[in-house]
């Protein structure tokens, strides 16, 4: 059994090799561990630190595509070395290397394909009551979106079973946290989640460059996972409302039409059919979107397959 730590990095060379030291080396039911970095277009010594560092494997990007692209890299190289555990963090040690233990746990008994570490969020000092919230509304959120009971949705402390890894694809540029989530629930995956601790932050987060774009990002990312797992019922929800909105003119117009005053609502007539096009288009575009979102699926099952066998063709 494999397990391999892969720890996605942009000029990290600062923290890079304090995180590395603390990763275990030895964990029980695990036969060999290593460790893989990505390097998402550094322009320091991270690659030189993480070769210092004995790091096992590292992926170079060659520019700056940000923390999604290299996340889903780490993925795809750690597959290619065989893991059959993955476990991902951070660089800058903002996680407890204490908790890879339980995140790996569930995986190994066979209970979860994914875990997320939860942070104890209310017992950050660094974090603010307002990011404390948002942190609340936007986990609450990805878990009416994925249904799944995941606390810490933004948590990147998280560990793969290597089937798992091999199903989610990251369509994200920004962040692969809400979407791996949303994507893993939709796919009727095993989503687990473990109390984690953190350490003190050593630098300001580079992700959350300010609040709203963050927030605008992160509703940006669920909303269009949502529309590709589940657009029938978007387009549809969406449709209807209008078709409602066009059918309520429509009487509307009716009315005063058979009162006699029907002069003067013509903008209404024209705004219900208008409305009621809009609506019936929608729902087409649902039925349509639906017959792509199955075809997808179908290629996701086929390419996991597919790498089911690649994987005893090896063996």
């Amino acid at each position: 059994m494999k397990l391999i730590i892969q720890i996605p990095c942009h000029n990290e060379a600062e923290t890079l090799a304090e995180t590395v030291s603390e990763l275990p080396k030895t964990l029980i039911g695990i036969d060999e561990i290593e460790l893989l970095v990505v390097d998402d277009g550094s322009t320091d010594a991270t690659v030189a630190v993480a070769r210092e560092s004995g790091v096992h494997h590292i992926v170079v990007l060659p520019t700056h595509r940000g923390l999604a692209r290299a996340f889903g890299a780490g993925l795809t190289a750690s597959l290619g070395h065989d893991a059959d555990v993955i476990v991902n963090t951070d660089a800058d040690n903002q996680y407890c290397a204490s908790g890879i233990p339980s995140l790996v746990a569930p995986i190994l008994n066979g209970d979860a394909d994914m875990v997320v570490g939860a942070r104890p969020i209310e017992q950050i000092r660094h974090f603010s009551s307002l990011k404390k919230l948002l942190q609340k509304l936007g986990s609450w959120a990805v878990r009416r979106v994925s249904n799944t009971d995941v606390p810490d949705a933004t948590s990147g402390f998280r560990a793969f079973s290597r089937e798992a890894a091999q199903r989610l694809n990251v369509f994200s540029t920004y962040t692969y946290t809400l979407e791996t989530i949303i994507q893993a629930g939709r796919s009727d995956m095993t989503v687990a989640s473990v109390p984690v601790q953190t350490n003190a932050p050593r630098r300001e987060s580079r992700l959350i460059k300010s609040m709203p774009g963050y927030i605008w990002r992160s509703l940006v990312t669920m909303l269009r996972v949502f529309i590709l797992y589940k657009p029938l019922r978007f387009f549809v929800s969406v449709g209807s409302i209008l078709f409602g909105a066009g059918l309520l003119l429509g009487f509307r117009f009716t009315y005063f039409y058979l009162m006699g005053q029907g002069d003067g609502k013509v903008q209404s007539l024209i705004l219900s059919a208008v409305l009621l096009l809009m609506g019936f288009q929608l729902g087409v575009v649902g039925l349509l979107s639906d017959l792509i979102a199955t075809n997808r699926r179908i290629l996701e099952e086929l390419q996991a397959r597919q790498r089911r066998m690649e994987d005893r063709y090896q063996d």
